[in-house]
């Protein structure tokens, strides 16, 4: 059986080499952080991802799976070798390859026989055919390395099933070898059913990219629509459900709301159109810059009512309680979070703010120190004058809006993710606001006060028999005919 180095540990190294182990090879998985490798081997995951701390930890402890430091042992190692390394945004949006060519000049120089390398690192279009120059000039003599790109569809919270069950494989080849290699690296997925999609190397390395873009696309075109609903008295959230019926755009990522971050789609939709226009086709991807817009406005929108709801952006002394630091549930992932981008903002602005999230307060706090953390969601809305709800996590639907209301000093929430039942929230006297979705206000007397008696003359009309609305649209029609 083929043996499987895979380099780079990170959130989708890490994933990917639990993956593999699961399928039945033998693993080895490197990382230049000798911290990281060795929390690794002692079957710890040092993020959070459902399900795969308990997957990890047991092909550790069978010996399926170990991990290190060094290149020089995956290259004796391994038949296949996966990138999986950052690539990080460089200043303009572009993404940096350091670590991407770092990785192929400590492992190809080594390497005892021939092999196969795997990209699975999201890059620009044509790095494969740069890095395939470079393996052939960094390979021993008699050693034969063949290149192919293989994207990851991982979605944070879902990362195991996607791995174990992806929904498509796309194998960028250009021997059959290589593919060859490769369908035996996933025999069970696709004896499963995952359809497989071979292509040529800059095919496979813009699927990825186009996927996230288009994405982002919808994302933003719903809340898009959102801000038009606002001015126009619409309902987004209705809007959306007649939208998804149509099987042509269907349901998914058409939640208006905060807008979309995390390490993918903000990074890629950017890398996209920098690399787009040193390709000299930057008019082509022009409309992604105002889909990147309308993402961030989002967030100053949701900024932007908080301190008007405060008194302005001179109010020294409000405070905010917020829910949620990840850029989504099911994750500890704060890269590019909406979340606490609005945090930091209102932060900036004077506010007090104190944070609370079920997964990601570490992370938040180390790029975030300015913020108060709380550790629970009570402790985040203690005297607070407005309640951000920022992070659509489940935890968050099961609040009791009758206790908070005795925790805030105000009586304002704002689901800026509109994934909370305002019904509870206005019947316990909150002021509940979202982001393009009617909800109904509630006067205090309304809430409070019980249903008036109903008059004698109003019983007298109940009994008499009523015309039906067929017998009064008739009566109309002759009216005006």
């Amino acid at each position: 059986m083929l043996r499987i180095s895979v380099i780079g540990t990170g959130y989708l190294g890490a994933t990917h080499a639990a993956g593999m182990a699961e399928l039945g090879f033998e693993v080895l998985g490197v990382d230049n952080n000798p911290a990281k490798a060795a929390a690794l081997s002692a079957g710890q995951v040092p993020f959070h991802e459902p399900g795969l701390p308990e997957l990890l930890a047991g092909h550790v402890a069978g010996g399926r799976l170990r991990f290190g430091t060094s290149l020089i042992a995956a290259a004796e190692f391994a038949d296949v070798h996966f990138l999986c390394v950052g690539t990080p945004p460089g200043p303009n949006g572009a993404a940096d390859l350091s670590q991407l060519y770092a990785a192929l000049d400590g492992l190809v120089p080594h390497l005892t026989r021939n092999c196969l390398i795997v990209g699975k690192s999201t890059v620009p279009v044509g790095t494969a055919e740069a890095l395939t120059d470079r393996i052939a000039a960094l390979a021993p003599e008699g050693i034969s390395v063949d290149l192919a790109w293989n994207p990851e569809f991982l979605r944070e919270g879902h990362a195991v099933y996607d791995t174990l069950h992806p929904n498509r494989l796309v194998f960028g080849v250009t021997t059959p070898d290589a593919e060859w290699a490769l369908r035996q690296v996933y025999t069970t997925p696709i004896a499963a059913g995952s359809p497989v999609v071979i292509t040529n190397l800059p095919t496979a390395e813009l699927i990825k990219v186009s996927a996230n873009a288009f994405l982002a696309t919808k994302i933003s075109f719903i809340n898009a629509m959102a801000e038009l609903c606002d001015i126009a008295g619409a309902d987004v959230t209705l809007l959306a459900e007649a939208l998804g019926h149509d099987d042509r755009i269907g349901h998914k990522f058409l939640g208006a709301g905060l807008g979309y971050g995390g390490g993918c789609l903000p990074k890629d939709v950017r890398a996209l159109i920098a690399r787009a226009t040193e390709l000299g086709a930057g008019e082509s991807v022009d409309f992604l810059r105002d889909i990147d817009a309308v993402n961030l406005r989002r967030r100053e929108r949701v900024v932007r009512e908080t301190l008007d709801l405060l008194g302005g952006e001179n109010r020294a002394r409000g405070r905010v309680g917020v829910l949620g630091a990840a850029f989504k549930p099911l994750s500890d992932d704060v890269r590019d979070s909406p979340a606490l981008d609005v945090a930091r903002q209102l932060r900036a602005a004077g506010v007090e703010v104190t944070v609370f999230d079920p997964a990601a307060t570490v992370p938040a706090r180390a790029v975030a120190p300015q913020l108060v953390f709380a550790a629970t969601p009570a402790a985040a809305l203690h005297e607070a004058d407005v309640v951000l709800h920022l992070t659509e996590w489940r935890e968050f639907r099961e609040l009791d809006p009758v206790f908070l209301r005795t925790v805030a000093r105000g009586r304002t929430i704002i689901d800026a993710r509109n994934t909370l039942d305002p019904e509870p929230w206005l019947s316990a006297g909150w002021d509940f606001r979202a982001l393009g979705r009617l909800v109904e206000p509630r006067t205090p007397a309304a809430r409070l006060a019980a249903p008036a008696a109903p008059r004698r003359d109003q019983l007298l009309d109940a009994t008499l028999p009523q015309p039906s609305p067929l017998t009064r649209l008739r009566a109309r029609v002759r009216r005006t005919a």
